[in-house]
């Protein structure tokens, strides 16, 4: 632990291309660019096949082959496939293969609890709202969306902090983030430091954690309700 705080209280590992601020910056880049791009693959599809509540159970076998197969190897195949290693941008060495392997890994969780999300949502409520006049794209918004919010949003937390836990694997392909450190340490022999790092990603993840679980309480329209009548 000795280690541990001096390697926290060293100013040279939080300056330089190399110091946590910039690798931060870094982690965060790959791990929002990857939740995206598996939400705007997953959520479309998965609110659409919940909605309908058909193709549910294939797409959620298709895109669970994802964790099948080991994320290391995954991202080696990538790395040595046509994807390449060469760098994109901010996402730096083997970016491509990163960027496509993290997506992956976010699909999962995104479309099941999506999909069980809208599924879920009371079929009496919808016909209610279908009786009443309204069109299928409406009841989608107004009605089966909202309700399903707190579960959609539970998939998407997984799905982040899952991504921003694993993202560390771009430092095996000499890419950018967090993981450097961790990489580094292990190259170097250095405990305090693979310790370290490992205590900022597992921090960040808690703290992703706790926010995601305010916000699934926040758009919870019963939760409203009751909390509106208590008042």
């Amino acid at each position: 632990m000795n280690g541990v705080i001096s390697w926290f209280r060293d100013s040279g590992n939080w300056h330089g291309d190399y110091g946590v601020p910039v690798l931060f910056g870094q982690h965060v880049l790959l791990t929002v660019t990857s939740v995206v791009l598996a939400g705007l693959l997953g959520f479309p599809l998965a609110l659409w096949l919940g909605h309908r509540h058909r193709g549910g159970v294939l797409a959620i076998n298709i895109t669970n082959i994802g964790r099948a197969v080991p994320i290391v190897a995954l991202l080696s195949l990538f790395s040595l496939s046509i994807l390449g290693s060469g760098y994109l941008g901010p996402y730096g060495r083997s970016g491509l293969s990163t960027l496509v392997t993290l997506a992956l890994f976010a699909l999962p969780p995104i479309v099941t609890s999506t999909y069980n999300a809208m599924v879920e949502v009371d079929a009496d409520v919808v016909e209610a709202a279908r009786g009443m006049g309204m069109a299928e794209l409406g009841v989608l918004r107004r009605v089966e969306l909202p309700l399903a919010a707190p579960l959609i949003i539970s998939g998407l937390r997984l799905a982040v902090v899952q991504v921003w836990a694993t993202a560390t694997i771009a430092a095996l392909v000499a890419g950018p983030g967090l993981g450097n450190i961790i990489t580094r340490g292990y190259a170097n022999n250095q405990t305090a430091e693979v310790v370290s790092g490992s205590l900022i990603v597992a921090l960040c993840a808690l703290l992703m954690e706790i926010g995601f679980l305010g916000l699934q309480r926040l758009v919870d329209p019963r939760r409203r309700s009751r909390v509106g009548a208590m008042r």
